[in-house]
């Protein structure tokens, strides 16, 4: 922040700091006065989701005494990711509560706009800040208490004015020049998939349909058993590592396991890995020559003829994009995709001369659909550090002339 600016914690700039209400899935409601969530708080933007929208009837409303908040009041979140992400409610058009683990804030307009607040609650000074006062281990939260002794810069309300007003101009073109990137990538990724549509919906006499079962072995790995499993620690791919055309090996566990298993409970390079439970179907094929461990979430797919392989991972992408393949798996809450689905499940089967064509088409496209990726996500990265070098900037008494 910067020097000679005058700073107050939170709770010294505010008229209102409250914590929503405590709402239990029991006092909820189809309908009626909208219940604002952890989820609908982002990094200085409200996310509507009006699709997963929670609600309390007006008699729950009077019951439980909710503090009921308005357009222009600010949101924070005491959960991660990250803790104390904040954003300005909008004209939502209807009557509105949050929930325990949210904090309101209403800030006196004689010390502190909300747009101030709310460009600064983006900041890296300011989410460190509050990163330093969170407790907990596996997850991290902040009491209301402990927020609200966060450090606020809090300069002139015309020099607060000027730093909102060069950070909205500032930001609307960073918020384009997102936007277009976003949607180049989305228009690659749409070429690819329409691609692999029109290739498995076409109609020819020569491709037979067959089910896994008949084109391959398939098996689940090992149950993960802390009391009951023997031998020597061993890395093991679960759900979590399986990414589709690809592998997460960032955060990789380990489990014992006997040599006699190593067969049984392996994959080589060129098995198809498939999520049973987590992400149903999601899918990769290992391609290293070390052979990988893998847990009973995932299956292990070892088709008969090894080119079936690729084929059968892209049809099973398309189907995922298309929604179908969930109609293959069971469960209501948490989904899982049997051994028994995937035995049973059909695709069609073209001679291997016009599969490896397709294949090496699908192939050049991928590769330039995750070659768009890449530029995207570099864009996306230069773009988020833009926005912290300008916030910087602007609480640092660097963003254009000041005044006292």
């Amino acid at each position: 922040m910067r020097s000679g600016w005058p700073t107050k914690t939170l709770a010294e700039v505010c008229e209102v700091f409250a914590d929503g209400d405590w709402i239990e899935s029991k006092d909820q409601s189809p309908d009626g006065i909208r219940l604002i969530q952890t989820g609908n708080i982002g990094v200085g933007v409200f996310k509507n989701r009006g699709r997963k929208a929670r609600h309390v009837s007006e008699d729950t409303f009077k019951r439980l005494r909710c503090t009921e908040i308005f357009e222009g009041d600010c949101l924070i979140s005491r959960l991660p990711e990250p803790v104390g992400r904040s954003c300005l409610m909008p004209q939502a058009g209807e009557r509105m509560i949050t929930a325990v683990d949210c904090s309101i804030v209403r800030f006196n307009p004689k010390q502190l706009l909300p747009e101030f607040f709310n460009y600064f609650s983006q900041s890296c000074d300011y989410l460190t800040a509050v990163d330093a006062r969170t407790t907990g281990t596996t997850r991290k939260r902040i009491s209301r208490s402990r927020l609200g002794q966060t450090a606020i810069p809090v300069p002139s309300i015309s020099e607060q004015r000027r730093i909102v007003g060069m950070l909205d101009e500032e930001f609307e073109g960073i918020a384009r020049a997102r936007e277009n990137a976003e949607k180049n990538f989305r228009n690659a990724r749409a070429v690819f998939e329409s691609h692999l549509q029109s290739v498995f919906t076409q109609r020819r006499e020569k491709r037979a349909v067959r089910p896994i079962g008949e084109v391959a072995k398939h098996s689940l790995g090992k149950m993960l058993d802390k009391a009951k499993n023997r031998g020597e620690p061993r890395p093991y791919l679960r759900n979590f590592n399986v990414r589709w055309f690809g592998f997460d090996l960032s955060d990789v566990l380990e489990m014992r396991f006997l040599p006699e298993e190593e067969a049984k409970y392996t994959a080589v390079k060129g098995d198809l890995l498939i999520c049973e439970g987590g992400y149903p179907g999601r899918a990769a094929i290992w391609p290293s020559e070390e052979p990988v461990y893998f847990q009973k979430a995932v299956h292990r797919v070892r088709f008969h003829e090894p080119a079936h392989a690729k084929w059968f991972l892209y049809y099973l992408y398309a189907q995922d994009v298309s929604g179908k393949l969930k109609q293959h798996f069971s469960g209501t809450g948490i989904q899982h995709f049997t051994g028994e689905a995937l035995a049973r499940y059909s695709f069609p089967l073209p001679p291997l001369a016009e599969l490896q064509h397709f294949v090496e088409g699908f192939e050049r496209l991928h590769a330039e659909t995750r070659r768009l990726a890449c530029l995207y996500e570099r864009k996306i990265a230069a773009l988020t550090e833009l926005e912290q070098s300008l916030l910087h900037r602007a609480f640092s008494g660097q963003l254009g002339t000041h005044a006292a």
